[in-house]
């Protein structure tokens, strides 16, 4: 590693150290997860990540400032959509809302060194083979299409991630059926205990793997340059536990969101396709990456899913049950 960039990732250690220490001081100094509170830590991971954007443009060139946003932004609408992943975890382990953001935090920073093990991978794999690139594309098309078709099939992966853990923990550990504070380990009568918390936890650790597996190759579409995919990565990720509060009650309604996430998820994986013969411009892929993520959130609000509809789709709900 060059002294260079050993000082930028210097840098990047110390900011994100630095927000994540600053994050925990407003999460206690507000002791509940207030929609005002989790609001201006998410618009300040945003800014925060702008701003680094704006240091790589200084540090390096406008050029790597654009890639970057590129990424941070195609990165942070992929993540958008583990919210919906988050809702029915919580749902389905029974965990309250005052206990959430603790899972969320130990789920994120598990999740940061995955990544970076999986970046690590996939920048190696696309360096040394070059048909690796039609792989990773397909990835990114049967991705699309689980956005557009697969929304049933990922309830059922939530469940049934559920029952694995619960019952995989539980011939580990036995699991208590309640929580206790914010604890995942309690002792009981001079035994280990887990709670559902811990269980709720390592269902977000194992579905962020497997949707991790259409969020790498996304950014690796973009760029390749690791200190660029994983700063963008992290960035995305920081934000997405306050993002949950700010968005928890009002997921449902970006009814576009998905189909939006697919005809990106399209674009990207063109664009890995024909980057040998056809070069799109970092700021061309900004452009359309933000335009498609911008048209889906407006359609969203335009067009709500009428009152009608929400009640036929909680009556089929009802008797699914």
């Amino acid at each position: 590693m060059s002294p260079d960039q050993l000082f930028e990732w210097t840098i990047f250690a110390v900011v994100v150290v630095g927000g994540l220490v600053a994050d925990l001081v407003l999460a206690k100094a507000s002791r509940l997860t207030t929609y005002r509170s989790a609001l201006v830590r998410s618009a300040a991971w945003i800014g925060l990540a702008l701003l680094f954007g704006a240091w790589i443009a200084f540090q390096r060139s406008v050029d790597a400032s654009v890639t970057y946003l590129t990424a941070y932004l195609l990165e942070k609408s992929l993540s958008v959509d583990n919210l919906f992943l988050f809702v029915l975890i919580f749902a389905q382990t029974g965990i309250p809302p005052a206990l959430q953001h603790r899972a969320l935090f130990w789920g994120v920073i598990g999740a940061l060194a995955m990544r970076a093990v999986m970046i690590a991978l996939g920048v190696y794999l696309l360096d040394r083979f070059h048909w690796v690139i039609y792989p990773f594309a397909a990835l990114l098309l049967f991705s699309a299409w689980r956005m557009l078709f697969g929304k049933e099939e990922e309830k059922k992966l939530v469940e049934a991630s559920c029952a694995i853990c619960t019952s995989w923990v539980g011939r580990i550990i036995p699991i208590r059926p309640f929580t206790e504070g914010d604890a995942f380990l309690v002792r009981q009568g001079g035994r280990t205990l887990a709670t559902p918390l811990l269980v709720a936890l390592i269902v977000i650790e194992t579905t962020d793997l497997v949707f991790a597996l259409d969020s790498i190759p996304a950014v690796l579409a973009v760029t390749r340059d690791p200190f660029i995919v994983y700063t963008s990565n992290v960035f995305a990720l920081l934000g997405l536990r306050s993002l949950y509060f700010v968005l928890s009650n009002a997921i449902r309604d970006l009814r576009y969101l998905r189909p939006g996430l697919a005809v990106m998820l399209v674009f990207v994986a063109a664009k890995m396709l024909v980057g040998d013969t056809f070069h799109v411009p970092a700021l061309a892929s900004l452009a359309v990456i933000a335009g498609i993520f911008g048209t889906a959130i407006a359609a969203s609000w335009l067009f709500p899913r009428s009152a009608r509809n929400e009640a036929t789709t909680n009556s089929d709900r009802v008797r699914s049950k």
